[in-house]
């Protein structure tokens, strides 16, 4: 059943996530009148606040978080808030919960921003209350699990309560601009589908670089390390957007079918395959910063890096690597996309220098797309045509001046509210996910060898430069 929810209710309110983008987002889509002005937002957390106090505290995280510019209807967007406290360990407090949201005319959205230990107590307070009705849907932040196993209990706790129609799972990173621009790039125009396939693309890179170290989340980031942290999730959905086949129409079964595949497609990696590294002390943007069992106040097998050569099996991808790069402490923040075509078969430009075309997707902090070309050098060539690579730039910014940039959340949230799962993960992809990744963890333990250090600072590891080095690739950077 579709339907607009006219309430939501948020479990973790006073959490980070919250504050930095849950509601920002929400008062932004408020300013601009993009949500229901008779949408109800009930905020749950074990903090024992009241309304008053949640709403003091809430201004401050806008205040905090929130771009100058749009601040101007935060008050507005304060009333709306109602809070009660909640503890979901404990069944008793889902039953004043569910009476003061009493029966929901159109109906209610759910976003769980609690810690994964805690959605099968919640799952259960919710349905013990009668809160999963068909007028009733819920959202999932992640981690959803630590391994396959972990996440189909975590699937099947949140399965027996709401049917798959009904649950959206969280990936920030399907919210952003860019990222859905990938699409629209490659099924709104002809130039480059013809082209997206093994006989004219000699590989792909995808990197999510982070200068950050822990930034607070020491407990969750040594358990997880960065292969479960980025790669799992973030960067397998990248990958699935670049090599899905064209789906029949823009809609949450279509889309989400051609990803699935792409995803069960994945070959096992081999050995050689992959290099993990921790950082050690450096120096990012001229400021020193500490080593990672430093800041962890431990010795730590965990890797905060992570590069993988990865194979898609299938016609389209046949014997194209994609090697994916992630890191904590390397030398500067990106996450970006490069597209390598395969050289011109033949030059007639009597040996002047030709390099194949590449496509670049920047998607943070600039969000831009780069394509370049080869030009010939400006002269009277009497000794023969010289040719220069020239790109061609598109500035997302630029290109849409006048039309404001919208934070990833903003877009989830609305679509939570509104009932479209095109942009939010399915069951079969998350599982699809941990298979490959379960796969990747056995071979790290058979083996048996550390993380390799690497300086902060630095793009990591110089075993990661080897990696594509050795097929003829060079990182880009």
């Amino acid at each position: 059943m579709s339907f607009t929810a006219d309430c939501l209710l948020l479990l973790g309110a006073t959490g980070d996530l919250a504050q930095r983008m849950l509601l920002p987002s929400l008062c932004a889509l408020d300013a601009d009148d993009l949500v229901d002005p008779e949408l109800r937002i009930i905020c749950t957390a074990r903090s024992n606040y009241d309304t008053h106090q949640f709403r003091n505290f809430a201004r401050e995280a806008l205040e905090k978080y929130l771009p100058a510019d749009r601040r101007g209807s935060v008050a507005t967007f304060l009333n709306r808030l109602h809070y009660r406290p909640l503890d979901v360990t404990r069944p008793e407090g889902f039953s004043a919960l569910a009476e003061e949201l009493g029966e929901p005319h159109n109906g209610l959205a759910i976003l769980l921003s609690t810690a994964p230990r805690l959605f099968e107590p919640t799952i259960r307070g919710l349905l013990q209350c009668g809160l999963t009705t068909e007028k009733v849907r819920i959202a999932l932040e992640k981690p959803l699990g630590s391994d396959l196993e972990s996440s189909r209990e975590i699937n099947d706790a949140v399965a027996a309560a709401f049917p798959e129609s009904r649950i959206f799972r969280i990936d920030h990173y399907l919210g952003k601009e860019t990222v859905q621009n990938l699409l629209t790039m490659r099924f709104g125009n002809l130039l480059f589908e013809p082209l997206w396939n093994a006989a004219h693309i000699d590989h792909v890179q995808i990197t999510v670089a982070e200068t950050v170290g822990l930034e607070g989340r020491v407990g969750f980031y040594d358990e997880a390390g960065a292969l479960r942290d980025m790669v799992q999730n973030h960067m397998l959905q990248l990958l699935s957007l670049v090599a899905m086949e064209p789906p029949v129409s823009f809609d949450a079964t279509a889309v989400r079918d051609e990803k699935v595949k792409v995803l069960r497609a994945l070959r096992p990696v081999s050995a050689g395959e992959t290099v993990t590294g921790q950082y050690r002390a450096g120096a990012i943007q001229g400021q020193a910063v500490p080593g990672y069992d430093e800041e962890l106040g431990k010795d730590s097998d965990a890797e905060t890096f992570v590069a993988i050569k990865a194979h898609v099996d299938n016609w389209r991808w046949k014997g194209v690597p994609f090697y994916l790069r992630t890191g904590k402490r390397l030398y500067k923040r990106t996450t970006e996309i490069l597209v390598q075509f395969r050289p011109v078969p033949h030059s007639i430009f009597n040996g002047a220098k030709s390099e194949p075309n590449s496509l670049l997707i920047g998607i943070q902090p600039e969000e831009n797309i780069t394509l370049s070309l080869m030009a010939k050098l400006p002269g009277l060539d009497r000794n023969g045509i010289s040719l220069r690579k020239v790109p061609l730039n598109i500035a997302l910014a630029d290109a849409f001046v006048g039309t404001r940039r919208r934070i990833a959340y903003e877009r989830l949230l609305l679509d939570l509210i509104e009932g479209d799962q095109t942009l939010f993960v399915r069951r079969d992809e998350v599982e699809a996910q941990w298979k490959w990744i379960d796969q990747i963890r056995a071979r790290w333990n058979e083996e048996a060898r550390p993380p390799k250090p690497y300086t902060a600072g630095s793009w990591g590891p110089s075993a990661a430069i080897a990696l594509a080095e050795r097929d003829g690739v060079t990182w880009h950077e």
